[in-house]
């Protein structure tokens, strides 16, 4: 029993990024398969472009997974739009795996802390407890999820 908040925070994770559609009848798997890398460019107004944003959420979870794999935080929120051009279907192809594999290493890592570990710190005293970030990582990905969601439907 010591673990089951991590196995609902691991859950509730996995919903948003990989498997699930309980909230927003959707998930980032479902909703980048069908994005081509013309779309996931595509400039609309002012607004990020899918790629950008796909790059953006896989940022905060790979800088986050560095601290739950015991390393240190050196994500910036100055650098979480900072992107390589995706040039072609393949790099498209690869930064999508590459947050979906960072998503099950992240839910992983996830569940197996224990209640004495999400209620500890996380990193500095401002940032708050473990718990307390994963919940913000979940908001984080719904939040941008509902963009990318808008502006798939304003490029078709």
């Amino acid at each position: 029993m010591a673990k089951e908040q991590s196995k609902i925070l691991a859950s509730r994770f996995r919903e948003v990024i990989l498997n699930g559609t309980w909230i927003a009848n959707t998930n980032y798997s479902k909703l980048l398969s069908d994005i081509t890398v013309e779309e996931a460019n595509q400039k609309v107004s002012s607004l990020n472009t899918i790629a950008l944003l796909t790059c953006h959420i896989n940022y905060y979870i790979a800088g986050v997974l560095q601290v739950l794999h015991g390393g240190s935080l050196d994500i910036r929120d100055k650098y979480s739009f900072d992107m390589p051009e995706v040039t072609s279907a393949e790099q498209w192809n690869q930064l999508k795996e590459a947050l979906f594999d960072n998503a099950n290493s992240f839910a992983d890592a996830v569940e197996k802390l224990s209640d004495k570990q999400l209620q500890a710190g996380f990193v500095k005293e401002e940032y708050g407890s473990y718990s307390r970030n994963i919940e913000g990582m979940i908001e984080h990905c719904y939040y941008h999820m509902g963009q990318i969601s808008i502006i798939k439907k304003m490029i078709r």
